[in-house]
């Protein structure tokens, strides 16, 4: 195999590792890829149109993303806990703060599109 391609590959294969690894030991992770695979499906499932659709996913990378890297922060700064400063716990609860407001857009975007095809349903019950 060319050089290149399997420095790739082997790039490829770490970051695969990594997402498996918060999949494994991180559960807002997991909780956050299941929801954001529930509204894929309502995504796929309703009319929606291809820029909400986009939307929509945008919100849900951005997410997981933030999560990944609150993750990463978290375990950087226990590292640290020999060395414990009070800006450790700045640092976590900041990182969770930007996870927490990404969440909390995609619920207001998920409902904004969701909304019009979600109240038919209801008023059936």
């Amino acid at each position: 195999m060319n050089p290149v391609l399997r420095s790739l590959a082997r790039s490829f294969r770490h970051a695969w590792r990594g997402v498996l690894l918060a999949f494994r030991t991180e559960r807002s992770f997991r909780l956050q890829l299941a929801v954001g695979a529930l509204v894929l499906i309502g995504a796929i499932i309703l009319p929606l149109e291809r820029w909400e659709r986009a939307s929509l996913l945008l919100a849900i990378t951005a997410v997981l993303v933030l999560e990944l890297l609150n993750s990463v922060v978290e375990r950087f700064a226990d590292l640290l806990k020999p060395r414990l400063h009070e800006y450790v716990a700045d640092i976590k609860d900041l990182m969770a703060g930007a996870v927490l407001l990404a969440a909390s857009f995609s619920v207001i975007l998920g409902l904004l599109l969701f909304w019009p095809y979600l109240v038919p349903l209801l008023q059936r019950v």
